[in-house]
């Protein structure tokens, strides 16, 4: 038991301020828990960092409240996807890869997949919004608070932050704890959490510059531009990477290192040498505004908690920025989480529905970490495909280069390669079902004894929605008099939904008896399905139910009508609960 007075209490201590922290800090204000942030820096991100924002994160940020205004600041869906192989900006293009959805099939899927569209927002105008909002719904925050250690008790995790500020240490008392301070986390390290992996397998520095670059790529939009020039073989990256930040003026590269020489001295100088190499264009005004240097990681958490502490984020999972997941993954994590703090800390739900928080998300973890490492070897074929991994002189690589506009039989050959290859890179940037095929099974999931089907395509790149207990809900557009909404909007909000049909009263009639909200579709209902979709999509009969979680993912299925309706529904949200 806690004896010694804190000077500070709360409900949720979450120690950091990136991605994961704050949509952890936004999610549990919006649903009413006291919450307090503490953050090591003085001020927000000040550099891009992570930037790709997939539709599943959109989703999430829809059902908290600030899509419109990270959809105000992003840049578009259809600025971000002409993925360049080049020379340099001035220079050869080597070939493009429509990414990021803009492939027609691709955004048909995505088009099926989400109300949602994925957007590129950088994460130095993403933390504002999420703070912004969680402090106007009530969460505290505090700047220059650095973590030092917590003890954990049954009753709760007394923490000792020093405030860097005053230069002075006190206590802040909460229930729990979250670890959202990053891929040096000492929330982590002090929890124990056992890791599988290594951090620093490659060196990459990250140069942010503003400079006009419109005529070289207003008519090629794109989030990424991949430079392969001599010397940029080294490092995590494979080549230099030139980043969007700002359509078309703000930039950020990205360039390897030997990580085993330690990093380079990031002087102006250095920085404007690489800036320029892979511009192509001496003539341009160029204003380098920051560098730093960074190691790629592979390494993933096996479980995200001990007792009242849980970690979230870069915390747990550490990769390389490959397939745009790491803010993602982080956001999912922080949303996985709240509603069920937010059930136990009222008492709805046993503390045993904590658990379910690693079940569910380490193995999330553990795939976009081996992805995102994975995504870094597949450029070799690039690479390969114009003969530049081996040792040669400068001269030598750029007549390889130059190679592939010859007649013959060899460079017809060498073409066909590069094209091949650089198709192979939708593994990274259309992974679609990377980004929304994620399943659960735990606890909180409720199986109705049906085989798993398994994925009809690849489900790295294609999202297949199911109604399946542990899949996120499928998205279809219903209507509600006149207004037109998806199915995702009519879930989530912190509370649990049943989803029936005509038929269905029995369901409908538990879900009022159990205090929960629910959804009839069907003509002359609530909602209704004119395109047909929902029912092409629902895998149950019109009597039939599914029972989703506050975090849209469907908790319990039973196909058609039941006269125990009632027993069956109480049942499984006891169990989702942890009751049982």
């Amino acid at each position: 038991m806690h004896t010694v007075e804190p000077d500070v209490v709360t409900d949720v201590l979450i120690v950091g301020s990136g991605p994961a922290g704050a949509s952890a800090a936004l999610a549990l204000s919006t649903y009413g828990v006291a919450n307090m942030v503490v953050t090591r820096y003085a001020s927000l991100a000040d550099t891009p960092r992570a930037h790709i924002t997939n539709q599943r994160t959109m989703e999430v940020l829809r059902d908290l409240g600030v899509e419109d205004e990270v959809i105000a600041q992003a840049t578009p869906q259809h600025l971000m996807g002409n993925t360049t192989f080049c020379t340099s900006l001035a220079g050869e293009e080597l070939g493009r890869l429509r990414s990021w959805g803009n492939d027609p099939l691709v955004q048909a899927a995505h088009d099926l997949a989400s109300p949602t569209r994925m957007c590129d927002m950088p994460q130095h105008l993403m933390e504002p919004v999420l703070v912004d909002a969680a402090i106007a719904r009530g969460t505290v925050f505090r700047y220059s608070t650095v973590y030092k250690s917590f003890t954990q008790d049954e009753d709760g995790v007394t923490v000792t932050v020093e405030d860097r500020v005053r230069g002075d240490e006190y206590t802040i008392r909460a229930k729990y704890l979250i670890g959202a301070d990053g891929g040096r986390s000492q929330v982590a390290e002090d929890a124990g959490l056992p890791t599988v992996g290594r951090m620093g397998v490659a060196g990459s520095v990250n140069i942010v510059f503003e400079a006009d670059l419109t005529k070289y790529t207003a008519h090629r939009p794109s989030t990424l531009y991949w430079v392969l020039t001599p010397g940029a073989t080294v490092g995590g990256i494979g080549a230099g990477l030139v980043r969007c930040v700002r359509p078309w003026h703000e930039w950020m590269i990205v360039w390897g290192y030997d990580v085993t020489a330690g990093a380079p001295d990031l002087t102006t100088e250095y920085a404007e040498s690489v800036v320029r190499k892979l511009i192509g264009d001496d003539e341009i005004p160029v204003t380098v505004k920051s560098s730093s240097a960074w190691t790629v990681n592979d390494l993933y958490a096996e479980t995200y908690s001990s007792g009242r502490v849980f970690c979230a984020g870069d915390a747990v999972h550490r990769h390389p920025p490959s397939n745009g997941l790491g803010s993602n993954t982080s956001i999912q994590d922080a949303y996985n989480l709240a509603w069920k703090l937010k059930l136990v800390l009222e008492g709805t739900a046993s503390p045993a529905l904590l658990d379910t928080y690693s079940a569910e998300r380490a193995p999330v973890g553990r795939q976009i970490v081996t992805r995102a490492n994975k995504s870094i070897g597949e450029t070799a074929p690039v690479f390969e495909a114009l003969d530049l991994l081996a040792p040669q002189t400068p001269e030598q690589l750029r007549a390889n280069i130059d190679s592939r506009k010859d007649t013959g039989a060899a460079a017809e050959k060498r073409r066909e390669r590069l094209r091949e290859a650089i198709a192979f890179k939708a593994y990274e940037f259309n992974a679609h079902g990377v980004d929304l095929n994620q399943r659960y099974t735990s606890d909180a999931v409720v199986p109705d004894g049906t085989p798993d089907p398994g994925f009809d395509r690849d489900p790295e790149l294609h999202h297949q929605p199911s109604s399946r207990p542990g899949a996120k809900l499928p998205h279809a557009w219903l209507t509600s008099g006149t207004r037109t909404l998806s199915t995702l909007d009519t879930v989530g909000k912190g509370r649990f939904t049943v989803i029936t049909g005509i038929g269905g009263d029995n369901w409908a009639d538990a879900a009022a008896e159990l205090g929960l909200a629910c959804v009839v579709i069907g003509p002359g209902r609530e909602y209704e399905d004119p395109y047909g979709d929902w029912a092409r999509l629902r895998e149950i009969t019109d009597a039939g139910v599914l029972l989703v979680r506050p975090d849209g993912y469907v908790a319990f299925r039973y196909a058609g009508a039941a006269e125990d309706a009632g027993r069956r529904l109480s049942e499984a949200l006891g169990r989702v609960l942890g009751r049982r």
